[in-house]
């Protein structure tokens, strides 16, 4: 009956969640379900939602009005962390049919006999202690890329966080399994790998359903280095106090990884780390840059940092600014503090002004611009490899360097998923970086 059958994606947040959505797309296609672009007409459309902004939140309505409008009478199923945090609240949105929880959304196609259009959506959630199993899964990009989920969940009690009531406690994959992954992912000619998880720098805990580390995430890096076919590999976000400096020593000398880290900071300043309950404090930050500049000092190093946290204050705020902006980082991810329910964060005093939110971020991404294109000054002259994408944009294509650098060249197909030497030349006005060939390719 499912043969003819179409069933539609949509993904908001990390690239976590994409990779899930792909194992749950999977799942459709082996029901007899063909997968389309959620801008066309399906008779399913399934949107993985996604809770860490407010933003996120609000997002969650115009997808679904998004999905009505090409066929309103199609089922809508909503899964994720949205999902688990506020059941009752994604049922009753016009349209939505079934809302599953963390560890009901692996297990959507059982769920879907007898579904019918009601008023209200119905709810599958479990309490989230539940959520103790791992899910393997990972999704392929671009043609160029694959996001590899290795760790899921999260035992760290952040006061401005969801994800551990979301996603629930912190657990890894076997070894074997993410090894086996990442010679499928090979053998498909993916070029690069992202290793992706709520907290993978955690790995190991949780491995063989137990809280003791069967494995540390030194161990899954070192193992994976030995994957042959792989290009590049690629750590998505690890926290400072879990990247070691062994961890750091193996990456400046080994095989495929690449020299780009992405760590949070949350914040500059230590009084506020330790209302965000974070496990370190700017030291520690400090030291993980300067071990990382000491032995790759091309590393492309990004930060996360969070402004308008409640009793930030003027001077905190501009402890933070000064410190980024000393510190030899390469961009910022800026998020404006937003409350959460059931959050410890949201019972604090001293709650800062949305306009004062909203002129920090500004300023703090009026930073990022400054530091990134610092960082790619330093790189010009300099001879890396490039890994080109998938999209026109404009005329041209574009692909990052090892390090991150975002390169472009005029459109040619026959690029696609393709590794060049190149020589960084100049920034143009988009910010973005042109290069000269150090060997042509034919074809160009």
């Amino acid at each position: 009956m499912n043969a003819q059958k179409k069933v539609a994606f949509y993904t908001l947040g990390c690239k976590l969640n994409f990779a899930e959505t792909s194992t749950i797309s999977r799942s459709f296609k082996e029901e007899g379900f063909k997968r389309v672009d959620f801008e066309e007409k399906a008779d399913m459309y399934v949107i993985n939602t996604c809770s860490v902004t407010d933003n996120a939140d609000k997002r969650f309505k115009t997808i679904v009005r998004k999905a009505l409008k090409q066929n309103d009478q199609a089922f809508v199923i909503a899964v994720g962390c949205y999902a688990q945090l506020q059941p009752e609240e994604l049922a009753a949105v016009d349209g939505v049919d079934l809302v599953l929880g963390a560890t009901e959304k692996f297990k959507v196609t059982e769920y879907l006999n007898g579904l019918s259009k009601n008023d209200l959506g119905e709810i599958h959630a479990c309490e989230i202690e539940a959520a103790d199993f791992y899910v393997s899964s990972y999704a392929i990009g671009d043609r160029t890329r694959a996001f590899l989920k290795v760790q899921d969940g999260c035992d760290y009690k952040c006061t401005y966080c969801t994800i551990p009531m979301a996603r629930g406690i912190s657990r890894s994959d076997r070894l074997e399994n993410v090894l086996e992954k990442a010679e499928d992912i090979s053998r498909k000619d993916i070029k690069e790998i992202v290793l992706t998880g709520v907290n993978i720098g955690d790995y190991g805990k949780g491995e063989f359903g137990n809280k003791k580390h069967e494995h540390t995430f030194l161990e899954l890096v070192q193992a994976l280095d030995k994957v042959p076919g792989i290009q590049r590999l690629r750590i998505s976000s690890i926290e400072p106090n879990l990247l070691k400096n062994e961890t750091i020593d193996f990456i400046a000398t080994s095989n495929s990884f690449v020299p780009h880290f992405h760590i949070p900071l949350q914040s500059g300043s230590d009084k506020l780390l330790g209302l965000m309950k974070r496990r370190y404090r700017r030291e520690i930050y400090t030291n993980r840059v300067e071990a990382i500049k000491q032995c790759m000092p091309d590393a492309c190093i990004g930060v996360d940092v969070i402004v308008g946290f409640p009793g930030e204050s003027e001077e905190d705020f501009l402890e933070t600014y000064r410190y980024l902006s000393e510190l030899n980082i390469a961009y910022l991810h800026v998020f404006t503090y937003s409350e959460r329910p059931n959050t410890e964060a949201i019972e604090m005093e001293n709650a800062v002004p949305q306009k004062v939110r909203n002129k920090r971020s500004k300023m703090l991404r009026g930073l990022s611009v400054k530091k990134r294109n610092a960082f790619y000054e330093s790189q010009l002259q300099n001879e890396l490899t490039v890994l080109f994408e998938g999209e026109n944009k404009g005329g041209y294509i574009h692909g990052f360097t090892e390090n991150y650098v975002k390169v472009k060249a005029p459109w040619n197909p026959q690029l696609v998923n393709t590794l060049h030497k190149i020589r960084l030349t100049e920034i143009d006005r988009d910010g973005v970086v042109r290069f000269d060939w150090l060997k042509v390719p034919t074809f160009v």
